[in-house]
């Protein structure tokens, strides 16, 4: 999947629903890589704030919408539009506005929707990027959650639960993509009960507000409109949470299920989902292939499939690779190594952990040097029966075999030994988790 933005620049108008202002917008297309990017064309030097979750502004300053900011200018009540974003698979935009709210339009995500499609939607060179949820993540905070358990594709599943007549229990569940969006989501309405409305002007808010844009329930119905959805409430919750998670700067797959939240807690779990991803990629060594012409590696083909460097480069040489099936590699212990300096002073002998990841180091030559696991990362997972029958000390020669017990497109199983003139000094079955980058 290609990442995407508009085609052509176009603009829109309209009043915010809390600041009451009139604002003027104007989209225009931007370079992959870029990002949601507001521009603050109303101030001076026209200063630009990214729309990330890293410059969300506290909810106890920004509540009851989603706001970004960057210490010098802020824009208020985005996640309409960053659903209908997210929706139509626009990775990359820049949006100018002359006030610090967006347009509320209807209430709904429907009108940016419809201008962003009149602008036109064009794909670019650069690859898309999702993340593939690995492990539930959840957040739960006063009879609220929001869980995320692994999928292929991506779902939303909604409970909605407020101490309201007509809202006592509202479940709604999709399978979402951008039909699915416009159809059954997109135009739900944001909304509000009557006995909160003279709070909320009181503090400041819901002043462009108006029974045709928000939807307000009193306790005998809606008041002044009619429904679009019979489950339009909980429809708007699922719009409201799919703009929220666009501020991850990237799509994910996943099964979301949420239980009476909001904004707050929306926040709360992208940072969860975010926390997940890093962590993720902090490890693991990518897959790179390297041509030699010949079964024997050096130190320089070594190095270019994996990330090790001096001290923790424990193979000088592959004399033996038979794709797929064996590797034997070879590390000469010298008086030199730094590892001596604190390990048995005056008696060195080499760390046996350090000879296991010797020959990890070579099962991951073996396996990383694939075409067929181009793209993909390897995980050191699992260590079984592991045995150290001898010392090595400096003046040895390693010999560090590995065989190949399972290799799949998701795992890879072996079976390792290292040799000191013949003899076996230790050995281990060691696994590795295989995952696309």
């Amino acid at each position: 999947m290609q990442q995407k933005t508009i085609k052509k620049p176009i603009e829109l108008s309209g009043t915010g629903l809390h600041t009451g202002a009139e604002v003027r917008m104007k989209f225009k297309p931007a370079p992959t890589n870029t990002g949601v990017n507001f521009i603050r064309v109303d101030v001076k030097d026209s200063p630009m704030v990214k729309a990330s979750m890293f410059h969300v502004l506290d909810q106890d300053k920004s509540p009851r919408r989603t706001s970004v900011g960057n210490g010098s200018v802020e824009v208020h009540t985005i996640e309409h539009l960053m659903a209908a974003l997210w929706a139509l698979g626009i990775d990359n935009i820049i949006v100018e506005v002359d006030s610090s709210e967006l347009p509320g339009l209807d209430g709904s995500a429907m009108g940016f929707i419809d201008i962003l499609k009149k602008a036109g939607i064009e794909n670019q060179v650069a690859s898309k990027k999702i993340y593939q949820v690995r492990s539930p993540v959840w957040v739960e905070q006063d009879g609220a959650m929001i869980m995320v358990l692994p999928d292929n594709e991506f779902r939303v599943s909604y409970t909605l639960n407020y101490d309201h007549p007509l809202l006592k229990a509202q479940y709604a569940s999709f399978d979402i993509d951008e039909n699915t969006f416009e159809k059954e989501i997109a135009s739900s309405r944001t909304f509000c009960l009557e006995m909160e409305v003279d709070d909320l002007r009181k503090k400041g808010l819901g002043k462009g507000a108006n029974y045709e844009n928000t939807i307000v329930v009193g306790q005998n119905g809606v008041i002044d409109n009619d429904l679009r959805f019979d489950d339009e409430f909980a429809r708007h919750k699922i719009l409201d949470l799919l703009g929220d998670l666009y501020l991850l700067g990237y799509g994910i797959k996943g099964h979301i299920i949420a239980v009476r939240s909001g904004h707050p807690l929306n926040i709360r779990l992208i940072d969860k989902i975010n926390i997940q991803k890093q962590r993720l990629q902090a490890g693991g060594i990518k897959a790179v292939h390297v041509e030699t012409g010949s079964n024997v590696l050096d130190s320089s083909d070594i190095q270019k499939i994996l990330p090790h460097r001096y001290p923790f480069l424990f193979v000088d040489k592959i004399i033996e690779l038979e794709q797929g099936k064996r590797a034997v590699g070879i590390k000469n212990v010298t008086t030199d190594e730094y590892f001596f300096r604190g390990h048995f002073p005056g008696r060195p002998v080499m760390p046996g952990v350090l000879i296991v990841e010797a020959l990890a180091q070579v099962a991951g030559v073996l396996m990383l040097n694939r075409k067929e696991n181009l793209g993909k990362i390897a995980y050191f997972v699992s260590l079984d029966s592991a045995r150290f029958r001898k010392t090595v000390v400096p003046g040895d020669q390693l010999r560090l075999e590995v065989d190949v017990i399972k290799l799949r497109s998701k795992t890879g199983q072996v079976r390792t030994r290292a040799l000191v003139d013949g003899q076996v000094v230790s050995e281990a079955n060691l696994m590795f988790a295989l995952v696309d980058a």
